[in-house]
């Protein structure tokens, strides 16, 4: 999941842009951020979802069909109230770009930057000696989730188990 792609972008022609290149690389594109599927976890479809977001009921229909796995590309402004709200909940589930032109490809220097809050925040957590359980409280999320966020910190930082993950995380952060 951390190389799909999520795009907050100013204008149409960025992002036409940005569609074209994706569709180049496999991609399948699809105007509207509304999910009809019934499966929940849409990252093996590959699909990105485009349109213009005018609202926050959009913005909420965009966050929802991210997190269930589709690359984002919403047209709204990046540095107004919305946009910035939007890329904040986006932000979330991984980075989002606001450059047309920004690869959605993973830099092996800075896998701790790549981490999303919730990973770095329970990784922290637990390199201070805490329970996944406490961790998870800690951080109001569910253990389900906590475990979830652990296991794709450990696939990003390519080790096998928590301990392994907590000391990558040491050594990268500095």
């Amino acid at each position: 999941m951390s190389d799909t792609p999520r795009y907050v972008v100013p204008t149409s022609a960025d992002a036409t842009s940005v569609l074209r290149r994706l569709a180049r690389s496999g991609w399948h594109t699809r105007e509207g951020f509304a999910l009809a599927e019934a499966a929940w976890d849409m990252a093996e479809a590959r699909l990105v979802l485009f349109g213009r977001v005018p609202d926050t009921e959009t913005a909420h229909l965009a966050v929802l069909a991210a997190a269930r796995g589709t690359g984002i590309v919403a047209i709204t402004d990046p540095a107004g109230e919305l946009g910035r709200a939007l890329v904040a909940d986006l932000g979330r589930l991984g980075p989002v770009y606001a450059d047309p032109d920004a690869e959605p490809e993973p830099d092996g220097d800075d896998l701790v930057g790549q981490l999303v809050p919730e990973q770095r925040a329970l990784l922290e957590r637990l390199a201070n000696g805490e329970t996944i359980a406490a961790a998870a409280a800690a951080e109001f999320l569910s253990l389900r989730t906590a475990n979830r966020r652990i296991a794709q910190a450990r696939d990003l930082l390519g080790v096998r188990t928590t301990r392994e993950a907590v000391l990558a995380y040491l050594r990268q952060r500095g």
